[in-house]
Order: C-alpha cells, then sequence, then structure tokens
C-alpha cells in the first residue's frame, strides 16, 4: 500500500461501506494494526512504507476481519472486532427457567 491509499482508508474510518465491516491494517511481517493505531502512529507508518523498511510499521495490505474473535492490535493490544464472530447469544441462555415457564402459562390462562 502507499500512504497516499492507507491515508484514504483513514479518511473512510475503521468500516468498510457497504456494510459496515470491521477493517485492519496488515503490516510486512503479519501484524495486525487497528486503525487508531495507524492513526497515532502516522509518522512512523510513513516513514516505513516510503523508505521499505522492516521495523513492523510497514503497512502492506488492508483486511476485514471476518470471523476471528481472536485478532488483536499488535500495537496497542486492543481486540479489533469481527463481523461475524461477535458474542452471539448463548443457545443455554434461550432455555426457559422453570419459573418463567410457570409465569407464561399463567398469563395465558387469564
Amino acid at each position: 500500500m502507499t500512504t497516499k491509499q492507507i491515508k484514504q482508508s483513514l479518511r473512510d474510518g475503521p468500516h468498510a461501506w457497504p456494510g459496515g465491516y470491521p477493517k485492519f491494517f496488515i503490516t510486512s511481517d503479519g501484524a495486525a494494526l487497528s486503525h487508531e493505531a495507524v492513526r497515532a502512529e502516522w509518522r512512523q507508518v510513513c516513514d516505513a512504507v516510503r523508505h521499505t523498511s522492516n521495523d513492523g510499521w510497514r503497512v502492506v495490505a488492508e483486511d476485514v476481519n471476518w470471523e476471528d474473535p481472536d485478532l488483536y492490535c499488535d500495537h496497542t493490544g486492543n481486540r479489533i472486532e469481527s463481523a461475524y464472530a461477535e458474542d452471539r447469544e448463548d443457545p443455554d441462555d434461550m432455555r426457559l427457567d422453570e419459573d418463567e415457564i410457570d409465569e407464561d402459562a399463567e398469563e395465558s390462562e387469564d
């Protein structure tokens, strides 16, 4: 990626459009960087891209985190949101308790 492409992506925001899918950057050494990290460390990213350095800051691609619930920014340590692996309702939470079943039955009898 060029610095111009990275800057445009930062301006576009951390979500792809259309769809609102969460984006992240990939560095030459395979690290994942959040939009916040690239924005905060913009000078280091630009320098690394311009000089083709392999110091951990050279952004080479951008991608969408489709399903990885355990993707973290290698700079900040913050979790990078995923499109489809966010907390889903636990099937066990969908079961009704005995009290809820009794309450539902009493309401329908009235």
